[in-house]
C-alpha cells in the first residue's frame, strides 16, 4: 500500500468490505508488477491515497455474494481491471475496451485498521492476499493453467496480443517494429512472430534485453538511439516497418516509431504516457507519409471472450509465457521490482502468494 503520494509502497493490513450481492472474494495467488502500477507512484497518474497497488492478478474464488452465477467457490480466475458494463454506447457498438464505466484509476474499497478509506488500483488493488470485486471483474480460467501465467493473461499478454491481432491486424510476411521490451512489448513480439511476420525488430534502450527479445521470437534486436530509423530501414529493404508498436508511452518514442515506419504503414501506441508529454508531427509529414497513428487500449479486446482463448492456447502449448517472468517475489519485493522496471531490467516480476 502507498499511504501518501511520493512515499514508497509498504506492506500493511487493511479491512476488506463484506461480500455483497453481485460480488466475489478472491484469494490472490499471483500478481504481476505492471508499468501501470509504477505510473501510480511516479506521478504519471495521480490517484487518491492511501492506495493499494496491483491489477494484473489471478487466484481462486473464496466467497460469492447473492445472485452470482458466473463463478463458484474454488474456481480459478484471472482478474479483469476494465470490466465492461455491456450497456453504454461503446459496449453496445462493439468496443467494450472503451466502456464508459471502465478504466477508472482507483476506487474506494475497504479501509485501514484505523478507519481511513482505502483506494484500490484500477478497481482491484491486487497486491493483497484477498480482494473483493464485482463478479464481472473475474474471468474463469482452466485449473491446469498456473496462477502466474493466468495473472499475465489479464493485462500484459492480452494487451500485447490484442494490439497485434485485433488493433493492427498484422499479417503473414509483414515487417514489425516493437519499441520497449517490458512484459507488454515482449508479448507484442511473441504475437507478431506467431502471426508469421517476416521480420520482428525488437528495440530497447538496454542491450541486456537482447536475449529476452530472442526468446520471445524477435528476428532482430536494435539498441534504441538516434539512428533507429536508419537501422530499421536497413533491415526492411529501405522502406521501413509495415507496423510499429510503441510500448513505452513517451512522445519521443512515438516519434521514433513514426519515422521508422514505411509510407502507408501503421503506428500503434500501446504504452500509456503522461498528459503533459506532447507529441508534435508536421502537417506535411502526416499528409505525405500516409501513415496511420492509433492507440490500442487493452488490446482492443473483450477480455470475457479473448482471455479464455489465450488461456486455452497456453494450456495446449500453443502460447508460451515462460520468457515473460524473470523474477518471482513476495509483497515486500515490490519496491525493488519497481526499481528494476525503472532501470529497464528484466521482463515481468510476479508476486507469488
Amino acid at each position: 500500500m502507498v499511504r501518501e503520494p511520493g512515499t514508497p509502497p509498504e506492506v500493511a493490513e487493511i479491512h476488506l468490505p463484506e461480500v455483497g450481492p453481485g460480488q466475489v472474494r478472491v484469494r490472490i495467488r499471483a500478481a504481476g508488477v505492471c508499468h501501470s502500477d509504477l505510473s501510480m507512484v511516479n506521478g504519471t497518474l495521480t490517484p487518491p491515497h492511501p492506495l493499494v497497488l496491483g491489477h494484473e492478478a489471478a487466484g481462486e474464488v473464496a466467497e460469492v455474494g447473492a445472485g452470482v452465477t458466473r463463478v463458484a467457490v474454488g474456481d480459478h480466475v484471472a482478474l479483469n481491471w476494465a470490466p465492461p458494463c455491456r450497456e453504454c454506447w461503446f459496449c453496445t457498438h462493439g468496443e467494450p475496451w472503451l466502456c464508459s464505466t471502465a478504466n477508472v484509476a482507483a476506487l474506494e474499497n475497504g479501509s485501514t485498521l484505523d478507519g481511513v478509506p482505502v483506494y484500490v488500483t484500477l478497481g482491484l488493488g491486487a497486491f493483497a492476499e484477498q480482494v473483493v470485486v464485482p463478479a464481472h471483474a473475474v474471468i474463469p480460467v482452466p485449473a491446469a493453467l498456473d496462477h502466474a501465467g493466468a495473472a499475465l493473461l489479464g493485462c500484459s499478454v492480452l494487451t500485447g496480443t490484442g494490439a497485434v491481432r485485433t488493433t493492427a491486424g498484422v499479417s503473414e510476411g509483414d515487417a514489425v517494429l516493437v519499441i520497449g521490451l517490458g512484459g507488454v512489448g515482449l508479448s507484442v513480439v511473441a504475437a507478431a512472430r506467431a502471426a508469421r511476420a517476416a521480420a520482428v525488430i525488437a528495440v530497447d534502450v538496454s542491450p541486456a534485453k537482447k536475449d529476452l527479445a530472442a526468446a520471445a521470437g524477435a528476428t532482430d534486436f536494435v539498441v534504441a538511439g538516434d539512428t533507429l530509423s536508419k537501422d530499421v530501414r536497413a533491415l526492411t529493404g529501405g522502406r521501413g516497418a509495415d507496423h510499429a508498436f510503441e510500448c513505452v508511452g513517451r512522445a519521443a518514442t512515438i516519434r521514433s516509431a513514426w519515422r521508422a515506419t514505411r509510407r502507408g504503414g501503421q503506428v500503434t501506441v500501446v504504452g500509456m504516457g503522461r498528459g503533459d508529454d506532447m507529441l508534435q508531427l508536421s502537417a506535411l509529414d502526416i499528409f505525405s507519409s500516409a501513415r496511420t497513428l492509433r492507440s490500442s487500449v487493452y488490446g482492443s479486446s473483450d477480455p470475457d471472450v479473448e482471455l479464455p482463448v489465450l488461456a486455452r492456447e497456453v494450456v495446449a502449448g500453443e502460447l508460451r509465457l515462460d520468457h515473460l517472468i524473470t523474477d518471482r517475489i513476495g509483497l515486500a519485493g515490490v519496491p525493488a521490482a519497481f526499481d528494476r522496471m525503472a532501470r529497464g531490467e528484466g521482463a515481468r516480476s510476479v508476486v507469488v502468494f
